[in-house]
């Protein structure tokens, strides 16, 4: 793993951003992310990891990395996975937020970036689409009937739980269990809601990908997502041993409100 180090200056957000083959997306998804950075009077930095790409989406993020200060790089050599590409950002992340953005374009940073202020209420924003009409018919089907699995599974009522969620740092850090793939950020989501952490759920706008294909309808995505599904159901309902603890972190807004 390589990175391309910055001062250690800690950074009001980290933006992971999880690149597999995005040499025509990257650098617009980091030049977008910087303007919004601007636009929204943030002082944040971006950690790209490059999961393995075998394009030249390492060798654009380099370049760069060399005049943007900001920009940080990870490398795996071999693909882990977007839960795992996210989960190393996080672990070098300097930001007190994280958000997760993909390398693919596909979001407008400003409109999650606009919710940053919500972490004042809450410790985790959630965002859901509100414009499904941009992605294929099969595309908004599979995530209908993914929401309502999860939803009923789990006793819970999301709108959308795979998108550019805000979390606190500190909240993500406690979690004892961290999946690798595709499920990451619903597993995610789905533990530290049934500990009882506060959320808001706001609207969101998706953009449509400029070009590129698309990882997350994959029949070795769908295998992570079962996988990761099976693990958080026995997590929750059976193995006792394995949950978290009962009392909320110092310093969340979940924690302060039951004091």
């Amino acid at each position: 793993m390589n990175i391309n180090d910055t001062s250690e200056k800690e950074t009001d957000m980290s933006i992971i951003m999880p690149a597999l083959n995005e040499e025509n997306n990257i650098q617009q998804a980091i030049s977008n992310t910087l303007e919004a950075f601007e636009h929204c009077n943030i002082n944040g930095e971006i950690i790209v990891v490059n999961d393995g790409s075998t394009d030249k989406t390492e060798n654009l993020v380099r370049d760069l990395s060399g005049s943007v200060k900001c920009l940080r790089l990870l490398n795996h050599e071999m693909p882990q996975g977007i839960g795992a590409s996210f989960w190393d950002g996080v672990n070098n992340a300097r930001g007190n937020t994280i958000c997760m953005l993909p390398g693919d374009n596909e979001n407008d940073p400003i409109e999650i970036f606009r919710y940053l202020n919500l972490l004042e209420h809450v410790d985790i924003v959630i965002p859901f689409v509100y414009n499904n009409q941009v992605r294929p018919f099969y595309r908004s089907a599979l995530s209908f009937a993914y929401r309502f699995i999860v939803n009923s599974t789990f006793l819970v009522n999301l709108n959308y739980t795979n998108g550019t969620v805000l979390y606190k740092k500190s909240i993500l850090k406690e979690l004892k269990y961290r999946c690798s793939g595709f499920f990451f950020q619903t597993d995610i989501l789905i533990r530290l809601i049934k500990r009882g952490y506060l959320f808001a759920e706001v609207p969101y706008r998706l953009g449509l990908r400029k070009g590129g294909i698309s990882k997350a309808v994959s029949f070795p995505s769908l295998i992570h997502v079962i996988k990761g599904y099976i693990r958080l159901i026995r997590d929750q309902y059976y193995t006792k041993s394995e949950k978290e603890t009962e009392e909320f972190l110092d310093g969340t807004v979940t924690a302060t409100r039951h004091k």
